[in-house]
């Protein structure tokens, strides 16, 4: 058997040191984010699987220590839930109805302030601020805007237009006051939900403006000036090289929108707790008082449990197939 030569073992004896090094490396790492480790563990993870053991109780009150193992039937009971479903419903239509409208909103202020203007720092500080204040402030605000008094319906008096006496109790749909439909599933978004889609487009657009505008201001400006030889300027040049380039941008925006729609809680909470007539119940307000139990909404945790992975499920569906439909349509083009 031949002896290693120096060279060979040398080199051996730097690998080992270098191994040595990344491990302790990788420990050092671990020892720093471990206080991240274990709370993710304990208040993530772990709460995550004891919601999930809950799902599949009969569990009522949040605090009971007294509970029988149901299986899937919480799953069963929520699906054929008339509540849950009209929640599901109504945020659908909250989905659809802002994630479009904030999305083109955003984006044509984006362009707007991503134009060469006098002031344009103070202008983009002006309209991102109403996203610094919080929902819940943003929501008392709008709540004092809409009652009979307030300045929606002195502003409406003003242009001489009919006032509304109270934005907040009117349960009609759209649908039904365009078409006289009066299903509770059909009947379209109430006027009270079209209010609050209106005040959370205003709130969030800022937000979705600062993504636009910065996407916009990594777009080559050689680019446009090659398009305007060829006779591409204005909208042409914005359908031809701005939104193609925007595209990946745009699905980013799309995700963000659904999710949150999806999740909306505070407005509702703060606003009109589900009513008038259950016309803004939303999936998340439901699960909040199924949980804790209200006065119009007896405790049941187990199904608010089972609930609750529903509305998971349907978001990392409604994520799924707006990454594949429209990010892989955006790679193809």
């Amino acid at each position: 058997m031949a002896a290693s030569s120096p060279a060979t073992g040398s080199s051996q004896a730097h690998a080992a040191r270098i191994d040595k090094a990344a491990r302790r490396e990788a420990i050092a790492g671990y020892l720093f984010i471990s206080p991240y480790l274990i709370i993710t563990s304990i208040f993530t993870i772990g709460l995550l699987f004891y919601a999930f053991y809950i799902s599949m109780t009969d569990l009522r009150e949040t605090f009971s220590r007294t509970s029988n193992f149901v299986g899937l039937q919480n799953y069963v009971t929520a699906l054929t839930d008339g509540d849950f479903l009209l929640s599901l419903v109504n945020v659908f239509w909250y989905a659809i109805i802002v994630v479009i409208l904030q999305t083109i909103g955003a984006l044509l202020l984006a362009i707007a302030l991503n134009a060469p203007i006098k002031g344009q720092r103070i202008f983009r500080t002006l309209f991102y601020a109403p996203s610094v204040a919080s929902s819940v402030v943003v929501s008392l605000i709008f709540l004092w805007l809409y009652i009979r008094t307030g300045f929606v319906n002195y502003f409406l008096s003003l242009l001489g237009l009919p006032e509304t006496t109270a934005w907040l109790q009117q349960p009609n749909g759209l649908f039904q006051i365009m078409f006289g439909v009066t299903d509770p599933y059909l009947k379209g978004p109430s006027v009270t939900w079209l209010a609050i889609m209106a005040m959370n487009i205003f709130t969030t657009i800022p937000t979705l403006m600062l993504l636009f505008l910065a996407a916009l201001q990594d777009i080559p400006g050689h680019l446009y000036e090659a398009a305007a030889i060829d006779g591409a300027t204005g909208v042409k040049a914005f359908f031809s090289i701005t939104l193609p380039l925007l595209r990946p941008t745009v699905v980013l925006v799309l995700i963000l929108g659904t999710i949150g729609t999806l999740q909306v809680f505070d407005q509702v909470a703060v606003m009109t707790a589900g009513g008038p007539v259950k016309t803004t119940l939303v999936p998340a307000y439901l699960i909040y008082a199924k949980t804790l139990g209200t006065p119009e909404i007896s405790a049941d945790a187990g199904l608010a449990a089972a609930m609750a992975f529903i509305l998971a499920g349907i978001i990392v569906l409604a994520t799924y197939l707006q990454r594949r439909f429209i990010e892989q349509g955006s790679e193809r083009t």
